[in-house]
């Protein structure tokens, strides 16, 4: 059984890269009519968003447990929408984590590798509703490609939604999931575990942005409660002929299960508007 999951988690992830690349190299293509830096700055806060870009989002946590101990995870997070007709888009979104971390367990040393990936598809309209939301909704996958023992070693599925609201430069939604384990090393604890994202931000001429969230996540086998508010300040730039964004600020851990002190988050946002 593990060997057949790690062959599917390894199927998915190229099954990922290969619907990705083309839409990369059709957007690298297409020159004209290229956005101004805040249609780039607002469409980054919707999730579901017409728009191709990789985050590498860097957490960095510090104070955790008894020994002080730190934790550095850079979420590799490609969003790649596709249009399926003349009305619907399916986004897809994975988030592949790479973790160091040190003492987090008490004086347990230092483990480094890939976290479990996360892989989400959202049906979603290509025009908001009457009322001016903007919703997509679909299934999420827990694929469990974690090594050094930085993951659950389940596979797991559930359904995972977003909706939101722009009014002007204010952006206003949340994102949710719950996954199940269905499948995995017996020996582990079983997944049942909610996420939630409410989220509103700010922008501002010039391509600048600041955002507030919280990022929660509840195992209610557990009653585990992780959490962290992030407050987060960003700018629409240009590298040479890339577009892309860069952001910083804070995070506040809290929940019962999330022992850190203080954290903050840095992140590069590659962008291909088409």
């Amino acid at each position: 059984m593990k060997d057949l999951l790690l062959r599917w988690s390894r199927t998915l992830v190229v099954f990922i890269l290969i619907i990705s690349l083309p839409a990369l190299s059709n957007a690298q293509e297409e020159d004209g009519g290229a956005p101004s830096a805040e249609e780039l700055a607002k469409k980054l806060q919707n999730p579901v968003a017409s728009l191709i870009s990789v985050p590498f989002q860097g957490n960095f946590d510090f104070g955790i447990g008894p020994d002080d101990g730190s934790r550095y995870t850079l979420n590799i997070q490609p969003v790649v929408p596709i249009s399926i007709s003349e009305n619907w888009n399916l986004i897809g979104r994975v988030i592949l984590p790479i973790t160091t971390q040190n003492d987090v367990f008490g004086n347990s040393g230092r483990q480094t590798g890939l976290g479990d990936m996360v892989a989400s598809a959202f049906f979603s309209p290509k025009e908001p509703t009457s009322g001016g939301l903007i919703w997509g909704a679909g299934p999420v996958f827990l694929v469990p490609t974690a090594t050094d023992d930085l993951g659950t070693k389940k596979f797991g599925i559930g359904p995972t939604g977003v909706v939101l609201k722009q009014i002007g430069d204010v952006t206003i939604g949340a994102l949710a999931n719950h996954i199940w384990s269905v499948a995995g090393d017996d020996d582990m604890p079983d997944v049942n575990s909610t996420f939630v994202q409410p989220f509103i931000a700010k922008n501002f001429a010039g391509g600048y942005a600041i955002a507030l969230n919280t990022e929660l996540t509840q195992s209610w086998d557990y009653d585990a409660t992780n959490g962290t508010v992030n407050l987060i300040g960003s700018k629409v730039i240009s590298i040479g002929s890339q577009l892309a964004q860069v952001a910083v600020g804070p995070r506040i851990p809290y929940g019962n299960a999330n022992t850190a002190e203080w954290g903050f988050r840095a992140m590069l946002v590659l962008l291909f508007p088409k």
